[in-house]
C-alpha cells in the first residue's frame, strides 16, 4: 500500500477522534483553517471582503462555510457541501433514572438512524456542548468526556433466545446506556462542570451525546481497509477540506472556492444550521454583496459538489445492491443517482464532474440503489431548494453505514482529495442553456 494512503488516513482518523459531534468537528475544521491563514468572520457584521482573502463563518457551532477570493476577477461559485453529524444518541434534559434502586441509567432518544445492535458492549463517553451563565453572559462551551464513561449491556443469550433470529430493540428500554452505581446519583452533572471548569449552578442546559471510544484502525492484508466511528460523513468533510484548501494554496482557483459542511442532515436538514437553511443563501449573498456583483447571474455558472458516502457492494450480500451501478472500496470517487431526485445529479452535472475527475486521473463510479429498494437521500437536492445551481452528488464507497464502527478503503480519501483540488482549480462558463465550457 502507498504510503501517502496511509499517511492520509492516519490524519482522517485522527481528526475523526478529535471530532466527537458535529460541534467538536467544527471546531477541528476551524482550527485547520486558522493555521492557512483564514479570518473567522461573523454573521452579525457587514462583511469587508477584499481579493486575496481567505474567510469562514460558523453558525450554531455545527456549521461552517468557507471561500477564498481569487486576486483575479471572479464572479461565480466552485462549492463542496458535506456534513457534520452522524447518528448517535442524545441525553435528555433530564437524563439520569434509576433502575431498580441499584443502578443509575442515562435516558436517551435516537438522533438519525442508526444501527442500534452495535452501540452495545463497547465503550462509550458523552460529548457535545454545555451553555453557561457567566457574569451575565450566556456562552457555550465544549465538552468531551476524555475516559469510558458508560456502556449499553445487551441481554445475556440465555435471557433472550431470539437476540440472533431478529429481535427488535426497542429505543426506550434497550437502549439506556448503564452509567453509575445508586450511590453515585446526581454525579453527571459534577463531571461536566469539573470538565469544563465551572460550577454546577452555572450550567444552564446542554447539546450531549453518545460517542463511541473505539479507536479507528487501519487493518487488511495490504493495509487496504480502515474502521472507524463516524466514517459517514467525517471522511468527506474532511477530504473536501482538505482538496479544498490545498487548491487554495496553490493560489490559482479560477472561480470562488467555497467549503461548507452543515449539521443536521441526519435528521432531514431541516434547522437553522441545516442545509435546508439560509445559511449557503446567505453567505453567498454577502459575498456577492461585498464583491460587487449579481449572485443570481453567478450561481447560473457556479457548480456545487454535494459529498456524502455511498454504499460498497457487501461482500456477504451481493444481492442487495444494483447488478450493475455498484460501487466499490478503493475503486476511486462514487456518483451517485436517483430517479425519484433524492440525489441531484443529473448527465449534465455527472458529465462535469467527470471529465474534472479524468482530467486528474481520479478514477470515478456510478451508484444507484437497487430499483426495488428505497435508499437514503442526502444535502444535494435539499441545499438546491435555496441555492439552484448544478450539482452532482459524490460520496466514497464504505461498509456498514450508520453503524457506530463503519469501514472504508485507505485508497479512496485520497482519490477524493486530488479530485475536489481539481474541481476548486477548474472554471467553468456558461456558453448557453445546457452547454457549459470547462477550463
Amino acid at each position: 500500500m502507498d504510503q501517502k494512503n496511509i499517511n492520509v488516513t492516519k490524519e482522517l482518523i485522527d481528526f475523526i477522534e478529535k471530532s466527537p459531534t458535529a460541534f467538536h468537528a467544527v471546531d477541528e475544521i476551524s482550527k485547520i483553517l486558522d493555521d492557512n491563514g483564514f479570518e473567522r468572520l461573523s454573521e452579525a457584521q457587514k462583511w469587508d471582503i477584499k481579493k486575496g482573502g481567505r474567510y469562514y463563518v460558523t453558525r450554531n457551532l455545527s456549521s461552517i462555510i468557507a471561500f477564498a477570493v481569487p486576486n483575479e476577477n471572479a464572479e461565480s461559485f466552485m462549492i463542496t457541501a458535506s456534513h457534520t453529524d452522524s447518528p448517535t444518541y442524545k441525553l435528555k434534559a433530564e437524563s439520569e433514572t434509576e433502575a431498580f434502586g441499584k443502578y443509575i441509567k442515562l435516558n436517551v432518544e435516537g438522533y438519525g438512524g442508526m444501527i442500534a445492535s452495535s452501540w452495545f458492549d463497547r465503550p462509550l463517553s458523552i460529548a457535545g456542548r454545555v451553555v453557561v451563565s457567566e457574569d451575565g453572559i450566556i456562552k457555550s462551551k465544549l465538552v468531551k468526556i476524555d475516559r469510558d464513561l458508560v456502556l449499553i449491556p445487551n441481554v445475556a443469550i440465555h435471557q433472550n433466545r431470539n437476540i440472533n433470529t431478529g429481535y427488535a430493540y426497542n429505543a426506550a428500554v434497550d437502549l439506556m446506556p448503564l452509567f453509575a452505581s445508586k450511590e453515585n446519583k446526581g454525579s453527571l452533572k459534577k463531571i461536566i462542570a469539573d470538565e469544563i471548569g465551572c460550577s454546577e449552578e452555572n450550567i444552564k442546559y446542554s447539546d450531549l451525546y453518545l460517542y463511541n471510544r473505539t479507536h479507528g484502525t487501519i487493518w487488511g492484508a495490504d493495509n487496504e481497509f480502515f474502521s472507524s466511528p463516524r466514517i459517514d460523513n467525517l471522511q468527506c468533510a474532511y477530504t473536501t477540506l482538505r482538496g479544498f484548501v490545498d487548491a487554495v494554496e496553490l493560489g490559482d482557483c479560477l472561480m470562488i472556492p467555497v467549503y461548507s459542511s452543515f449539521d443536521n442532515e441526519e435528521t432531514g436538514s431541516a434547522t437553522k444550521q441545516g442545509a435546508g437553511s439560509m445559511f449557503l443563501s446567505d453567505t453567498l449573498e454577502k459575498i456577492a454583496v461585498s464583491l460587487g456583483f449579481d449572485l443570481r447571474c453567478a450561481l447560473a455558472s457556479s457548480f456545487m459538489v454535494s459529498a456524502d458516502n455511498g454504499h460498497a457492494k457487501h461482500p456477504n450480500h451481493p444481492e442487495l445492491s444494483d447488478s450493475q451501478n455498484v460501487p466499490h472500496i478503493n475503486e476511486g470517487v462514487v456518483i451517485k443517482a436517483n430517479a425519484a431526485q433524492k440525489y441531484t445529479t443529473d448527465a449534465l452535472s455527472a458529465a462535469i464532474f467527470t471529465e474534472i475527475c479524468k482530467k486528474t486521473e481520479v478514477p470515478t463510479q456510478s451508484f444507484a440503489n437497487r430499483s426495488d429498494m428505497a435508499g437514503g437521500s442526502t444535502l444535494g437536492s435539499i441545499s438546491n431548494t435555496n441555492v439552484a445551481l448544478n450539482t452532482v452528488d459524490i460520496g466514497l464507497a464504505q461498509l456498514a453505514m450508520h453503524s457506530s464502527y463503519e469501514t472504508a478503503g485507505t485508497k479512496d480519501s485520497v482519490y477524493m482529495i486530488e479530485a475536489i483540488k481539481a474541481f476548486y482549480n477548474t472554471k467553468i462558463t456558461v456558453v448557453e442553456d445546457g452547454t457549459y465550457k470547462i477550463s
